[in-house]
């Protein structure tokens, strides 16, 4: 299983000098590669509950992160060989053909190593943000998946959907090769667009068995499908949370102490993940981007000593 880390976006971190700063030390370290998150708003404390749960408080981490596309464009621009990702970007927040043109843009830069994990988002907040009804955001998925299909195809390119229209224009710039657009969600209808549609799929906060029950569940529809899923990857966010002392009792993937974190990583690897990615940002208090690093390379270091 592949290693990746979380860039810092968060409030606290130091936007000038950070993202760059942990961009060239994953590399030089031996990560697969970095990731980024989108998360627009911090909605007022009691406003809306995490992930949609009345009453589940936002983590501080969320406040005031940064623009996740020029995250990556500064990781692409100083990095030779890791991968760029998004998990996930929201496309309903974004104009279709300006995200194609930015991720493919980001590509150029990177010479072919963006992954795009995108998906349908879930605070009210981002959608009232950009003035996009809440309703919409499947649908606009859809049509991301679309638009991204035509733009990034052979010129000239017709499309015709329900925001856009492209009438035999070239459009550029275009990926290097075939960009990788991989999908997140747990819900029914989630499973099912990963597998019609996605090049893979990225969870998060998710018990382990239950990631490895639906991403072969995923597969199975896959095939269903006509797809090559021997091309398809999964691609697990780990939102870490240390602790000084184990937690006993039932606890959250990826929280507790190191012991019970790097656990949780050696089982996703053995229950078959072709990749997962670190991001510490959640723990509190936050330390700083050299403890990120620092942590990251001691769960990296006890993950390959058990051989997964």
């Amino acid at each position: 299983m592949k290693l990746g880390l979380a860039l810092p976006q968060r409030y606290g971190v130091d936007l000038q000098r950070d993202v760059v700063k942990v961009a060239k030390l994953a590399e030089e370290q031996g990560f697969d590669s970095v990731w980024v998150g989108e998360r627009p708003t911090f909605a007022a404390p009691g406003s809306e509950g995490l992930y949609g749960i009345p009453g589940l408080p936002w983590p501080e981490a969320y406040k005031g992160m940064c623009e996740p596309l020029t995250a990556m464009a500064a990781a692409a621009a100083v990095t030779e060989r890791v991968r760029i990702g998004s998990s996930v970007l929201v496309p309903a927040l974004h104009h279709p053909a300006q995200l194609a043109a930015a991720l493919a843009t980001i590509d150029q830069i990177s010479g072919g190593r963006v992954v795009a994990g995108i998906g349908s988002g879930w605070a009210h907040s981002d959608f009232d943000a950009v003035g996009v009804p809440f309703a919409d955001r499947n649908r606009l998925l859809d049509e991301a998946f679309d638009v991204f299909e035509a733009v990034w195809g052979a010129d000239p390119v017709e499309y015709r959907g329900g925001r856009i229209t492209i009438d035999g224009a070239f459009v550029g710039p275009k990926p290097v090769s075939k960009l990788p657009v991989i999908a997140s969600g747990h819900g029914e209808k989630a499973l099912d667009k990963v597998a019609r549609r996605a090049d893979g799929w990225t969870p998060a906060a998710i018990p382990v068995a239950m990631t490895a029950r639906l991403w072969d569940q995923i597969r199975e529809k896959a095939t269903g499908y006509g797809r090559d899923v021997s091309a398809m990857e999964c691609v697990i966010r780990a939102n870490v949370e240390l602790s000084d002392q184990p937690i006993g009792g039932e606890r959250r993937p990826m929280v507790g102490s190191m012991d019970q974190v790097v656990e949780d990583i050696v089982e996703t690897a053995r229950l078959g993940a072709d990749e997962l990615f670190i991001d510490l940002s959640q723990s509190e208090p936050f330390q700083g981007t050299s403890w990120i690093i620092n942590t990251a390379l001691e769960i990296k270091e006890r993950v390959t000593a058990a051989r997964v």
